[in-house]
């Protein structure tokens, strides 16, 4: 009796054994789901702090620095629109509808939202490695060779190239380094340095900012970069390839996972 390794398998017919020698593979997403989740929640915040942040500041459209600051004091600069409260003086006839309580409180609760998914974000990139492989340059990308011609393919709106839809270039990690360590929590700080509970819990955060009135201006200017930050990010997406990009940030996945670098 033959033995058992010697007992022919049958197949079928056109069955490709090339199937067998043709192992699937596995293409690991442009963004994980951590990244992508945290990403639109952060986004949909930030409209959300942008459209309640215009509504405060008409309220009172006039910077102050120091610790106070009111209709009597000398503005540091004042904005040139109507505001929302008739004793502001803004040189208008009129006053514009008064949305200042609803929109100071989905402000701050869409500020507390933001932050949390901030934590989330940050514990994420730095224990899976996502900070170092994904958003910080390399010390070779820091030459002034690397950066003038990375600067210079942004300001020609260049259309990037098929690598660069898995990798950021090194403009691109400097400025969401800069925007994640150092606008967003800045723009958080100066924002919690606003709420009177934040103010008399930990005071030292107001006072190392100059006081009440100086956070408040730091906030607006600080508010006013990040919104520069995004009109720029979505001309970039939009001139990459915003279909594919916004694909890559719901799904994962880009429209040329085998290019991948």
């Amino acid at each position: 009796m033959a033995g058992l390794g010697s007992v022919p398998v049958p197949t079928q017919t056109g069955v490709a054994a090339s199937a067998v020698r043709s192992p699937s593979t596995v293409v690991a997403p442009r963004h994980t789901a951590v990244v992508r989740t945290t990403h639109w929640i952060i986004t949909i915040c930030f409209f959300a702090l942008l459209i309640t942040g215009i509504e405060i500041l008409i309220s009172h459209p006039r910077f102050y620095w120091g610790e106070t600051g009111n209709v009597l004091t000398e503005p540091l600069f004042k904005l040139p629109i109507p505001s929302s409260r008739r004793l502001v003086p803004t040189g208008y006839g009129y006053v514009l509808p008064d949305q200042n309580g609803w929109s100071r409180a989905l402000h701050f609760e869409a500020a507390w939202i933001a932050v949390l998914t901030s934590l989330v974000y940050a514990i994420f990139s730095l224990f899976s490695g996502h900070l170092r492989k994904n958003l910080l340059p390399a010390r070779a990308d820091l030459s002034w060779g690397s950066l003038s011609r990375a600067i210079r393919k942004n300001l020609r709106f260049e259309r990037p190239g098929a690598a660069e839809a898995w990798s950021y270039n090194v403009l691109q990690r400097i400025t969401y380094v800069f925007v994640i360590l150092v606008l967003f929590p800045l723009v958080i700080w100066t924002g919690l340095a606003l709420s009177p509970a934040f103010d008399s819990a930990f005071p030292i955060t107001v006072t190392l900012l100059g006081g009440r009135q100086s956070a408040r201006t730091l906030h607006f200017f600080v508010s006013l970069a990040l919104l520069l930050f995004l009109l720029v990010h979505v001309i970039m997406v939009v001139r990459a390839g915003f279909r594919s990009r916004t694909k890559a940030m719901i799904t994962g996945q880009t429209d040329t996972p085998t290019e991948r670098t």
